[in-house]
């Protein structure tokens, strides 16, 4: 059993983690930051829910870029093959599900 405390969970550097819990490959893991991510692509499929903050998420779709603003509660699905990066408004933490090692 573990319970964390989101709200107050805190890093030393921008999307540093605590892990939460591993599933048969799958990594739950709840992560701070106040600086965005990079453009990437996950090896699968990733879920992306922001728990407090706003983060704007950058996504590419046939080669044209979109934006849509996440607040707490809001969730974004990186389908496989989804390039995204992350960009929060000030601090934010964000429960992030994935294969476990993903990027």
């Amino acid at each position: 059993m573990k319970v964390v405390c989101s709200k107050s969970f805190t890093a030393s550097r921008a999307w540093d983690a605590v892990d939460i819990a591993s599933m048969n490959g799958i990594s739950v893991r709840l992560h701070w930051t106040n600086a965005p991510y990079r453009w990437h692509i996950n090896d699968g499929e990733e879920v992306f829910a922001v728990v407090d903050g706003v983060v704007d998420m950058h996504y590419r779709d046939n080669a044209i870029e979109h934006v849509v603003t996440l607040g707490a509660g809001d969730i974004f699905h990186a389908g496989a093959g989804c390039e995204h990066v992350a960009r929060p408004r000030g601090e934010a933490r964000i429960l992030v599900i994935e294969h476990a090692g993903s990027i």
